[in-house]
């Protein structure tokens, strides 16, 4: 009679667990299609170019039938380009324990993979992921990191300086001594700069409170300005083009967002096709159909010309005509 019941209860055990299978333990959102998943979001700090990565992505999402409120529920975070709020970010979202997490910009990245081992993380506006100790190579990941770079091309930008003031002597490279994506884009220009006989003066910033005295600095010494994909000077590029535009100093930028706001042009990356992009790849991961560890960071094979004329005006500057016919303006302009 009891080896019944034990088995009697054994079937509605096994029963049970077919019919509520959150019940069974464990993260409950590993279940099968039909579901809502979740999918936490952090951005390091609001400014064009990575606010345009996050609209990407929740529309490249939508296209593929996982909308907010629906079938998917988003939870946005925003550091405030500030590092212990990337970390308190991400230890929240470790607790949360959610399908995915997007980490958009490399600070909010790195807190994130150094708080959360177990669940799939995606990255974007990431310059190189390797090199942030997000992944063990870009090529094979093995880790629950993968996503997408934002790697732009530095040597045609830093051509592109040329082909705006021909007789450059001495180029000003402008970012952000912390973040290590700023970093790895510097290097890359001065290698440059090196190999055209161009000068550089290097001016960083450790916080947004020294952006105006940094750009100061340059003036009368520099006939241009690089900036790469920095957060920091994304979100302050107003500050710097307010002090080197009236002295007459134009900035190329990394980015179209930082051409919006003073810049006088780039070549670069569309960020809100990056986001999408970080989206097919979620697909993927939500559907079971592949995992961080295998998937290889990706990146953006189409560059974008833009340029800023009302700023060209300002500075006196003539465009080259084979440069504009390429060109498009930015989003919003000074």
């Amino acid at each position: 009679m009891e080896k019944a019941k034990k088995i009697s209860a054994l079937i509605l055990s096994a029963a049970a667990a077919l019919l509520f299978p959150g019940c069974s333990g464990g993260n409950p959102s590993s279940n099968a299609a039909g579901r809502t998943f979740k999918i936490d979001v952090i951005q390091f700090v609001q400014h064009e170019a990575l606010d345009a990565s996050y609209r990407g992505f929740v529309a490249g999402l939508k296209s593929a039938g996982y909308e907010d409120g629906k079938n998917i529920r988003l939870e946005f975070q925003n550091a405030q380009n500030e590092q212990s709020n990337c970390v308190t970010i991400a230890n929240k979202f470790a607790n949360d324990r959610p399908d995915l997490i997007l980490a958009i910009a490399t600070p909010a990245a790195q807190a994130v993979a150094n708080a959360v081992r177990d669940t799939p993380i995606l990255v974007t506006a990431v310059t190189d992921p390797a090199t942030s100790k997000l992944v063990q190579s870009n090529e094979k990941p093995g880790t629950n990191v993968s996503g997408t770079s934002d790697l732009t091309p530095v040597k045609e930008q830093i051509d592109l300086v040329k082909q705006i003031v021909p007789d450059v002597k001495t180029i000003g490279l402008m970012y952000c001594s912390s973040e290590a994506n700023s970093k790895f884009q510097i290097d890359i220009a001065k290698k440059e700069c090196d190999a055209q006989g161009i000068r550089y003066l290097e001016k960083t910033v450790s916080n947004s409170n020294e952006i105006q005295q940094a750009a100061q600095s340059l003036v009368g010494k520099v006939q241009a300005v690089y900036i790469p994909t920095d957060n920091m000077l994304a979100a302050g590029m107003t500050t710097v083009t307010n002090v080197l535009n009236p002295a007459k100093i134009p900035v190329v930028a990394g980015e179209s967002g930082m051409v919006g706001k003073g810049g006088i042009a780039t070549y670069g990356i569309n960020y809100y096709k990056l986001g999408q992009q970080t989206a097919v790849m979620a697909v993927k991961i939500l559907k079971g159909k592949a995992k961080p560890a295998d998937m290889p960071i990706e990146y953006q094979k189409d560059m974008d010309v833009t340029v800023n004329q009302n700023v060209a005006k300002q500075l006196g500057i003539t465009l080259p005509q084979a440069l504009l016919a390429k060109a498009s303006s930015p989003a919003s302009s000074n």
